[in-house]
């Protein structure tokens, strides 16, 4: 059957095999990793296998039904219209084998789905829920006659724009899962796009590499899940983690100290708290090289060696007699603070930055009140600001009650 559709397609709608092909069963697209930039044929589940090799009660069975694909499994591709409407503009053309009449995506209907269709490809920056439409567009960019800006581009010049995305998403992941936290994920892919783009044009590595890497060492890193190994608690999974990334490391260091110059130098031995980014926000950083440390055994036996602690730098500190001794007992008590935190199931940074945005609308409040009775905050005393710190707190309360 295949032989005759190809043959069709060929002469009506001019495919060429050549350039890649995509063959589909209807019953099983949801499932089917379709690129629209890439022609598409879509048989049903019985011409495929061929009416004697599959009965009807077999074609009706659960079994011949892919679930969806991981990725485009989400409330809008549960089923195959909608996902050819999220992968094709609605306009794009259909053919139907052995029909002169032709459709488009929008028009498709379920009964269409019962006979073979050629779906012809879409240009590649019209495939835009594909994973390849951006890496395509990214280089586009920067060709001699595509954007000025992109060609300027380098790694250290995107680094500005790869934290400013990442605090984007952090912000909106208060609010859940919203479509501005899918917009800023976008902004956040497109950042390691172009990063992949400007490597693989340095011959270094490409957009490929970047996700076998990183598939390739999550499963190594889960083999409670893809291998024999047992985890049946989130703390054991992070005890076997620091394990695993412990033996990775003593791996990398024997890798070093092979090619260390030189020669007979030797690399020092990894530590558990390589790879924590010095460019991290400082409370981030602290939890989480105090969680590393934490999984690897080096923690208090319970919170009230911690607060003993919290008392003891807080003391230190108040007895500091210099700047600089101020500053690093400082240092000291915040990174207390960020354990007790942690013991007690809190992120230091976002409770910060909550802490952060209370004041801010506490302080415009106290603003505005001040602005209300014709005063300004500097001729007020502390009585007096305090006080309209008190009822800013009041309205806030007030508020989230209604």
């Amino acid at each position: 059957m295949l032989d005759a559709l190809l043959a069709e397609a060929r002469l009506r709608w001019g495919l060429d095999p050549s350039a890649g092909l995509q063959v589909a069963a209807a019953e099983q697209l949801i499932g089917t990793p379709i690129e629209a930039s890439r022609p598409l044929i879509i048989v049903p589940l019985a011409g495929l296998l061929g009416g004697s090799a599959m009965s009807a009660a077999a074609a009706g069975s659960p079994d011949a039904v892919a679930g969806a694909l991981p990725g485009r499994h989400g409330p809008l591709g549960r089923d195959p219209l909608t996902l050819l409407g999220r992968l094709y503009p609605g306009l794009h053309p259909v053919g139907r084998f052995g029909a002169t009449t032709e459709s488009t995506i929008g028009e498709l209907t379920d009964s269409d789905l019962r006979s073979p269709l050629y779906i012809g490809p879409v240009a590649p920056e019209l495939a835009s829920a594909g994973p390849w439409a951006m890496p395509w567009i990214s280089q586009r960019l920067r060709l001699p006659d595509g954007c000025p800006w992109d060609r300027e581009q380098t790694h250290a010049s995107l680094r500005k724009h790869l934290l400013e995305e990442a605090y984007e998403v952090y912000d909106v992941l208060a609010d859940g899962p919203t479509p501005a936290l899918a917009e800023e994920l976008g902004d956040l892919l497109l950042q390691i796009v172009l990063h992949a783009q400007l490597a693989a044009e340095a011959g270094v590595f490409d957009l490929a590499d970047v996700q076998a890497a990183l598939a390739t060492k999550i499963v190594r890193r889960h083999p409670h899940v893809f291998g024999s190994a047992e985890a049946r608690t989130a703390a054991d999974v992070n005890r076997q983690w620091e394990r695993i990334k412990a033996d990775e490391r003593a791996r990398a260091a024997e890798a070093e100290s092979a090619d260390a110059s030189p020669a007979g130098a030797e690399a020092g031995p990894k530590s558990a708290l390589d790879g924590i980014s010095r460019s991290m926000p400082a409370l981030a950083a602290s939890q989480e090289m105090q969680e590393r440390a934490a999984a690897l055994g080096y923690d208090w036996p319970s919170i009230d060696g911690i607060l003993a602690k919290l008392h003891e730098e807080l003391g230190e500190l108040l007895a500091a007699g210099s700047n600089a001794d101020r500053e690093e007992e400082l240092g000291d008590l915040l990174m207390v603070a960020v354990n007790l935190g942690r013991r007690q199931g809190v992120e230091a940074e976002a409770a910060l930055r909550f802490a952060n945005d209370k004041f801010r609308r506490r302080f415009r409040s106290v603003e505005r009140q001040a602005a209300e009775r014709g005063v300004a905050l500097r001729d007020l005393d502390f009585d007096g600001l305090d006080a309209l710190w008190a009822q800013a707190k009041i309205e806030e309360h007030q508020e989230k009650l209604r």
